[in-house]
């Protein structure tokens, strides 16, 4: 079964210092559930087995114990080139990604081609009470809706999510932090009007501050901003 496959194909590619040292990086997931395979890897197999009629198999077989095992499967639908398929498998995946890692690698390349039928998942991904369905909904705002199909819509949810989630948090910090530097006339009143909680608030300035794409002249007004 490919199922089986794939798992010995991803510990045929084990790397134990790696593992040890991904393990670490991510201590939400129990050690015993790393293999430790390297990213190019497993974006090597994810193109291999992506061409696979039997791939559903893998796809459908939820949850996965192995973290890699995860990361092949957000690679796999990623490399998948009808919209609407994707789509399904992204929210039959969504519910059962556990970490910050597999929420950032999930990017399909559809998804640029279809961003007007998008935006109305994101919208209800983002009230999800899941940390990375939440998570991977500011994620694809950042990626898709910060250049020319930006509206001023899109930060106010960002800005309206409420949570005491790290990994949430950590993600909206990132993503006024990347609006500051595509869009800074329309996000900067979030900073000087103090709209998003402190933690976030203060990690949009660190991220932001640490930008090649934020002017010294910015990032000197901001760094006065911190609360």
């Amino acid at each position: 079964m490919i199922n089986d496959e794939i798992r010995k194909r991803l510990f045929s590619l084990q790397d134990i210092k790696y593992r040890d040292f991904q393990s670490a990086l991510i201590p939400s997931i129990d050690k015993e559930r790393f293999i430790g395979v390297r990213t190019p890897e497993l974006r090597k197999l994810a193109r291999e087995f992506s061409k696979r009629d039997d791939i559903c198999d893998f796809i459908n077989n939820l949850p996965h114990y192995y973290f890699d095992e995860n990361q092949l499967h957000a690679f796999i639908v990623s490399e998948n080139k009808d919209f609407e398929k994707c789509i399904n498998e992204v929210e039959k995946f969504l519910p059962f990604v556990d970490n910050w890692a597999t929420c950032d690698q999930l990017s399909p390349k559809v998804f640029k081609k279809y961003r007007a039928e998008l935006i109305e998942y994101i919208k209800k991904w983002i009230k999800s009470d899941r940390t990375y369905t939440v998570r991977f909904a500011v994620g694809m705002l950042m990626q898709h809706y910060l250049d020319e199909n930006f509206n001023i819509e899109y930060p106010e949810m960002v800005a309206s999510v409420s949570s005491d989630e790290y990994y949430i948090n950590m993600m909206r910090a990132w993503y006024f932090a990347t609006a500051l530097a595509k869009q800074y006339e329309a996000i900067i009143p979030y900073i000087e009007e103090k709209r998003l909680d402190t933690f976030t608030h203060n990690k949009t300035i660190q991220k932001a501050v640490e930008s090649y794409r934020i002017t010294d002249e910015q990032k000197k007004y901001l760094k006065g901003r911190k609360i």
